[in-house]
């Protein structure tokens, strides 16, 4: 039986002395699904792969026809990402353009670093572009 395995498997019981325990605890675990019945408790819910909230909000309904995407996080990721979206499949390229003032503002940051890490070419890119 699936649901048996399940919860032998992967199920515990926590009593908390109050709801701000219990959230608390639910952030730490991080569960991939939230059932939540107070609406009041959202704003407090850090990690969680999903929330079903309210009563009328099975996890079955978001599972197969109400939810963003039947992909998420399992075992705590959900306390470094959510569930898989559209913006998984678009390509991100950082580009970084420093003015002369600026790159002299950071010259020492970057040099002290970079030194830090043994790069010391590193921190001579930034010396040679920096002097006045």
């Amino acid at each position: 039986d699936v649901a048996r395995k399940a919860i032998e498997g992967n199920s515990f019981i926590a009593v908390t002395a109050n709801m701000e325990e219990a959230v608390a605890l639910s952030n730490m675990y991080a569960p991939e699904h939230l059932s939540l019945h107070d609406p009041a408790l959202l704003p407090s819910i850090r990690n969680a792969g999903t929330v079903f909230l309210g009563p009328n909000s099975p996890e079955s309904a978001g599972d197969y026809a109400a939810g963003p995407s039947h992909v998420l996080p399992t075992g705590g990721a959900a306390r470094l990402r959510g569930g898989l979206s559209a913006a998984d499949f678009v390509k991100v390229i950082a580009v970084q353009q420093l003015s002369q003032d600026a790159l002299q503002e950071l010259a020492p940051t970057i040099t002290t670093l970079a030194r830090a890490e043994g790069l010391e070419a590193h921190a001579r890119a930034v010396e040679v572009r920096s002097v006045s």
